[in-house]
């Protein structure tokens, strides 16, 4: 596996891959960055991966800083999955210059939910996709469905401004209690991890209760009674929110009538870590 810094360097080396599958990350992989991995190797070949932990998308008060960075590890993971190319560039490198373009997302998409609760994050998110996208130029890149509006944004920014590149989404990769993995997993102590899962839990059982009220659920009192019985655990939670897939907005009674394609979406604080998820009704 070659590992690559500079954005010079990494073009020569790509030039002439017409079906290369990209996946972009901020490191500190685990199994569910290497899922990744074997899926965008059924897409596409040579497989590139990314890690940089983009400044752009931290808010003043989030965890750039501390945010765990384990290079070494991550370089072991990444030639375990015959990954061709590491790209691994500084800040430096990505923005030798101060980065006064950016790419901003849609209010409705990018100020709601995830965007409400950190302001700035989808813009950040969004220009440092581009600018990977112009330094790897992939035919097909790899994002999870973990961070399901994240997919959605860069998903639709790919479309809007007609890229190259076909985005394809990966199932979220669960521990066996059913937690959703994430770097900042590692924020957790053994007694937070215990009680992690509830997250995951709580969604299948609003999922399940969406069902059962059939054509009209009463969404928002589902998801106020599921915000208090994560507090009431201790959480501090976000939002739980019961939205359309085709465009994360609330269900109108319109909507539910037609069967419109549900997930509901939750994002919580447990002690320092915030945990988000999702489930598909």
């Amino acid at each position: 596996m070659k590992i690559i810094s500079s954005i010079d360097e990494l073009r020569d080396q790509l030039r002439g891959q017409l079906r290369t599958a990209f996946v972009p990350t901020m490191g500190n992989l685990h199994e569910g960055h290497l899922s990744l991995m074997r899926l965008a190797r059924r897409h596409g070949d040579p497989v590139v991966a990314s890690i940089f932990v983009n400044r752009l998308q931290f808010g003043p008060n989030e965890d750039f800083d501390k945010y765990p960075r384990t290079f070494h590890a991550d370089v072991e993971k990444l030639e375990k999955e015959g990954v061709y190319v590491l790209f691994a560039p500084t800040e430096k490198d990505m923005y030798p210059e101060p980065q006064q373009y950016r790419v901003q997302p849609p209010d409705d998409l990018g100020n709601i939910l995830e965007g409400e609760f950190r302001p700035g994050f989808f813009t950040g998110v969004t220009t440092v996709v581009l600018k990977l996208f112009s330094c790897v130029q992939p035919r097909v890149a790899v994002f999870g469905k973990k961070d399901y509006q994240q997919l959605m944004i860069v998903r639709n920014m790919a479309r809007q401004f007609a890229l190259p590149t076909e985005i394809i989404a990966a199932d979220t990769w669960r521990a066996e209690d059913g937690l959703a993995l994430s770097s900042r997993n590692s924020y957790l102590s053994p007694e937070e991890r215990a009680e992690a899962p509830t997250l995951y839990r709580l969604l299948n059982e609003v999922a399940e209760q969406v069902r059962q009220q059939g054509q009209q659920p009463d969404v928002f009192t589902l998801e106020r009674e599921a915000m208090a019985r994560l507090a009431a655990r201790g959480w501090k939670p976000d939002y739980i929110a019961i939205r359309k897939r085709a465009d994360l907005q609330p269900p109108s009674a319109g909507d539910l009538a037609q069967g419109a394609p549900l997930v509901v979406l939750a994002a919580a604080k447990l002690g320092i870590t915030r945990l988000i998820d999702n489930l598909d009704i």
